[in-house]
């Protein structure tokens, strides 16, 4: 095929609302350097970070009409001339901070966020320099290797990425809710032997996480006080070693209470809005005696790390069952909002069967 010079693209000024989201036609395409690669973008997967943006809701630094979405995946179909790690044809995801290769954050990678700071992936094609890329699973559609840049990295980083605390089989697991990140996390920590408790609102999510395979649900709506029910479910009512944290400061008071001493809560997400009566306090933390430790997805060479366990235990993503199309991105953010999925919510580029 003729290399494209252009690609239809969506754009979104943040704070506006849905409708700043804005689909452009045809957008030219930057030359590629020695080791760029241009792919062709088969499929885009949202994240609670992709509708808090143009709502308002996202605390982080982002541009004003950027490209969203930092989640897809699709074929490289140009390489510059240096290129060594991708080959015309391969499979490949989008890395979540393009400057995070290995080790620590530091300020300046946070700024390579895509879907933020630097266009994101809701078009039909794009150029990324060919370490912003990684290999898909072998055995991933493209929809399921959409899924993974930012959920099911951060939650390989959460329970892998503190030396002396990676989970460990017969480990307690908390994860918060039926989100992407809390899902993936159940997963992992499930393929490693652990037990997982997680928290809920309705009966229907109940019942789907017990057929996951969740061992323990707590609905937090029935039950204020979760994190003392968390802790007493586990082995002398230590408490857990790990907590997916996802609400922010809504539901941190009850993760203090069902943590053990020296274990882990990753700050991922704010989804619970602003705090309620169950306020956090520097006491709590101090008596808790954990590390509670803030994390933003995590490194290339962990997303390797990770799609070789994934290929190993052959685990595979929840998609919601509805998939929509290019021209269908307002309503798949829409869809979102509204809280009907389960599993990620996923759009087709265009094109693409």
């Amino acid at each position: 095929m003729a290399q494209p010079k252009t690609t239809p693209q969506w754009t979104i000024s943040p704070a506006n609302g849905l409708e700043s989201l804005h689909l452009d036609s045809s957008v030219p395409l930057p030359s590629l350097s020695e080791t760029d690669c241009l792919i062709e973008i088969e499929a885009i997967s949202l994240n609670y970070r992709d509708v808090a943006i143009p709502t308002g809701r996202y605390p982080m630094a982002h541009k004003d009409n950027v490209v969203p979405c930092s989640d897809g995946a699709g074929k490289v179909i140009a390489t510059g001339s240096k290129v060594k790690l991708h080959s015309v044809g391969d499979a490949v995801c989008t890395l979540f901070n393009q400057g995070h290769l290995s080790g620590f954050m530091t300020p300046a990678i946070r700024k390579t966020s895509l879907g933020s700071q630097n266009d994101g992936v809701l078009r039909r094609y794009a150029v990324f320099p060919e370490t912003g890329l990684v290999p898909a699973p072998k055995r991933f559609s493209m929809l399921e290797a959409s899924t993974l840049p930012c959920a099911a990295v951060t939650a390989w980083n959460a329970l892998t990425g503190v030396a002396g605390r990676t989970i460990q089989e017969g480990n307690y697991v908390l994860v918060q809710g039926t989100g992407g990140v809390s899902l993936f996390a159940a997963q992992i920590a499930l393929a490693m032997g652990a037990k997982v408790i997680a928290t809920t609102s309705t009966n229907e999510k109940a019942a789907e996480l017990k057929n996951f395979g969740v061992h323990h649900i707590i609905n937090y709506r029935e039950d204020a006080n979760w994190g003392e029910t968390a802790r007493s479910l586990t082995p002398n009512s230590e408490g857990v070693h790990h907590i997916i944290e996802v609400g922010g400061e809504t539901t941190m008071a009850q993760s203090l209470k069902a943590i053990r001493y020296e274990g882990v809560i990753s700050l991922i997400g704010f989804l619970g809005g602003k705090p309620g009566e169950q306020k956090t306090s520097y006491e709590d933390c101090l008596k808790a005696i954990c590390l509670v430790r803030g994390i933003s997805v995590g490194s290339r060479d962990q997303f390797v790390a990770m799609n070789e366990f994934i290929d190993k235990y052959d685990i595979k993503p929840v998609i919601d069952k509805r998939v929509f199309g290019f021209e269908e991105a307002r309503e798949a953010y829409q869809y979102m909002l509204d809280a009907k999925h389960w599993g990620k919510i996923c759009i087709k580029a265009a094109g693409v069967s």
